[in-house]
């Protein structure tokens, strides 16, 4: 894939992470980076075609796959966190969560699956998560949420293969964006930084980024017992 003269589209390209991978496109010598948004007033990068996208809405999915249809690279970045536990947590939310992460860029996927493929082939990226394989209190929704991304990420890889798209998972902790506000500047990442890591990965076609060292220790551990990703746990005797 070169990022050289690709089409991109961006998803949730209005802030953080996303408005980031939007202008290193650029920077890279994108032909033309669709950034896409709720409100497409709120994209103030100079360059970008704003255009309006819900994830979670068919039509408005529908709609952009027509509008961006020169499109060769597809960065599913659009997300939401909410916070909220699995057990007693409102389902609306829980919901929401699924069918942003999950259902949201699954459908955009298949929506430009087929204008990618009849352009001639390109990649997808799928913005993914440390909570993709650790899950914790507080995460519920949307670790369950980016897990089942996970899982659609490596099915669609070969289901795609043969249609010239590669695709490509990006896993990182907390990055310093607005979603992470909460977090200790000490325990976030550059989101410039690792939009850099998500685009030389695609370039290279990398089947998967992992940005910073606490994604790089859940991923070794997955390997090991549960009690290595939750030390909190009884351990049997």
């Amino acid at each position: 894939m070169d990022i050289k003269n690709a089409v991109a589209v961006v998803t949730g390209a209005n802030r953080g992470l996303g408005r980031h991978l939007a202008a290193q496109l650029l920077e890279r010598g994108a032909a033309k980076v669709y950034a896409g948004a709720r409100n497409p007033s709120s994209v103030d990068l100079p360059g970008v075609v704003p255009f309006g996208l819900d994830i979670t809405d068919p039509a408005a999915v529908a709609k952009a796959a027509e509008v961006a249809s020169d499109a060769t690279l597809l960065i599913n970045n659009a997300g939401v966190s909410l916070h909220v536990g699995l057990v007693s947590g409102d389902m609306a939310d829980i919901r929401l969560e699924m069918e942003t992460a999950f259902f949201g860029s699954l459908n955009v996927t298949r929506a430009f699956a087929p204008v990618i493929a009849a352009n001639g082939g390109g990649a997808v990226l799928n913005v993914l998560s440390i909570l993709s394989w650790a899950h914790f209190p507080g995460y519920g929704g949307y670790s369950a949420a980016k897990a089942a991304e996970w899982a659609m990420t490596n099915v669609i890889r070969q289901e795609l293969a043969p249609s010239g798209i590669d695709v490509t998972a990006l896993h990182v902790g907390y990055m310093d964006t607005d979603m992470s506000d909460y977090v200790d500047s000490a325990d976030k990442v550059d989101p410039a930084q690792v939009a850099g890591l998500a685009l030389d990965g695609i370039q290279a076609r990398a089947l998967e980024v992992v940005a910073d060292d606490k994604s790089r220790n859940v991923r070794a551990a997955l390997s090991g017992g549960l009690d290595l990703l939750y030390p909190g746990l009884p351990v049997a005797r």
